[in-house]
């Protein structure tokens, strides 16, 4: 064997050592996006919570929103990112856009956008982050994605998921939202209702005293 066989075998070596050898303190790039991707996400999702202007707190959300499609992205997970674009940033953000501008909601800083709750608030978000955290590294602790195979987040494979493994959870959020949905429009029409009758009294009470 020649001297240039055995330094081409031993670099070969080497390489795929390194690669076996790579663990929490050599990442990768994708690694290292993912982490900085997801600090964005989490600053925009603060500064939702936090800021005392509505508007900006829409905004803020597109980033948090924006963040989580790009983390689904990075997992491979193209057909879950497209939806959270096009469902969330593209419907949900624009519907609350909508809502503040009908509403002539304060465009400025608003007093009333704080609440004196926001300890409790606080310990309640986290006691349920850590729960949601528990739950997912216990149930996922010993599952391992096959990068050679079919891409996780395809439409194949998270149609043939949704609907043979989650189906009943999957109706019982559509009903949760229906049930939402007609729970907000009878809490409209019953304040229409009472800000109708309120204004027909004072009418009547100011005629009388004419």
């Amino acid at each position: 064997m020649t001297p240039a066989a055995t330094l081409g075998d031993l670099a070969a070596d080497t390489v795929n050592l390194a690669a076996e050898s790579r663990g929490f303190l050599s990442p990768t790039g994708v690694e290292i996006a993912f982490l900085l991707v997801g600090l964005v996400t989490f600053g925009a999702a603060v500064i939702t919570v936090t800021t005392r202007q509505l508007v900006h707190a829409a905004l803020w959300l597109v980033v948090a929103l924006g963040g989580l499609a790009v983390e689904y992205l990075l997992l491979t997970a193209e057909f879950i990112a497209w939806v959270q674009v096009l469902i969330y940033v593209g419907s949900v953000v624009v519907l609350l856009l909508f809502g503040l501008m009908l509403t002539r909601a304060p465009i400025g800083r608003s007093p009333d956008a704080d609440s004196g709750n926001r300890w409790i608030a606080l310990t309640v978000a986290g006691a349920a982050a850590a729960a949601l955290v528990w739950v997912v590294v216990d149930a996922f602790r010993t599952t391992w994605i096959d990068l050679d195979g079919t891409p996780a987040g395809s439409t194949d494979v998270t149609g043939a998921s949704l609907f043979q493994h989650w189906v009943l959870p999957f109706e019982a959020l559509s009903v949760l939202l229906l049930a939402a949905l007609v729970g907000a429009i009878v809490l409209s029409r019953t304040a229409k209702a009472g800000a109708a009758s309120g204004a027909t009294d004072t009418r009547r009470g100011t005629e009388g005293a004419r």
